[in-house]
């Protein structure tokens, strides 16, 4: 029987992150993807240019529509803009018990495009971070989230400790901001563990972090323990990355049809 996954998440009219992203991950994995559109924007390898939010009636009904036809096996959650919107997601899914929840909180785009409104991250720490099994926050959205620098391999240790303390579940420190590496780390059970990978030199690419979180949440949709899911999808990126091109005028954009 086929594993499923459902991302709730923007739209990327170039196709490299967002809903498009995830799903092209889950389909990688072997996993049928379904989706909740968040907003609508108008980006490129360039940048945002737009940025529409879908009212949360719509929101709640592309949820109910979902869990109430087929279950999720694992949910990946991206931008989500509005705090209403933040809070509509949460109700919907603690009323649906669920699991599986791979939480990336997506504030700000690699072209500095604010994604998150400021209440709106106050009200995912309240609200979301209890739900999640999994939180991947890159450097800069660690220090938003905790409050301090975290630009060394020592501040994201001190940052997984700080995260830890206020969610749930586990945390991944993503280190695609270190500058001779591309380790990241993972706080879970009480432990920290690197997840290591050399630093491939290639320019800003796009769609590394919703690429990653999608992977993981196909990874337990598919019975994965947490660290494999984690170990498996950063490989998958890893190698997405070594393949990414250089399609139009911007970033480079991820090959997802690599092999898992």
């Amino acid at each position: 029987m086929l594993k499923t996954a459902l991302t709730i998440a923007g739209s990327d009219s170039i196709g490299g992150a967002g809903i498009q992203a995830d799903i092209k991950t889950f389909s990688a994995f072997g996993v049928y993807g379904m989706s909740v559109i968040t907003a609508v924007t108008a980006q490129n390898s360039m940048g945002v240019l737009s940025v529409q939010d879908v009212s949360v009636p719509v929101l709640g009904d592309q949820l109910d529509a979902v869990f109430e036809d087929v279950r999720p096996g694992a949910v990946k959650i991206g931008m989500l803009s509005g705090f209403e919107t933040v809070r509509a997601v949460s109700d919907k899914l603690r009323r649906y018990k669920a699991h599986n929840i791979v939480l990336d909180p997506v504030m700000v785009s690699t072209s500095g495009h604010r994604l998150l409104s400021e209440r709106a991250v106050s009200v995912m720490r309240e609200d979301l971070f209890e739900l999640a099994d999994l939180i991947t926050p890159n450097m800069p959205e660690a220090e938003v989230l905790c409050g301090f620098a975290v630009r060394n391999e020592a501040d994201m240790e001190k940052a997984a400790d700080a995260l830890s303390s206020i969610t749930r579940g586990a945390v991944l420190i993503k280190g695609g901001h270190l500058c001779d590496s591309g380790n990241d780390l993972l706080a879970y059970n009480g432990e920290k563990q690197w997840i290591t990978s050399p630093r491939i030199r290639v320019e800003s690419v796009h769609g590394t972090g919703c690429t990653l979180s999608s992977a993981i949440a196909a990874g337990l949709s598919l019975g994965l323990p947490l660290f494999e899911a984690v170990k498996k999808a950063k490989a998958y990126v890893t190698e997405s990355i070594r393949a990414s091109e250089k399609l139009g005028g911007g970033s480079y954009l991820l090959n997802h049809m690599v092999n898992v």
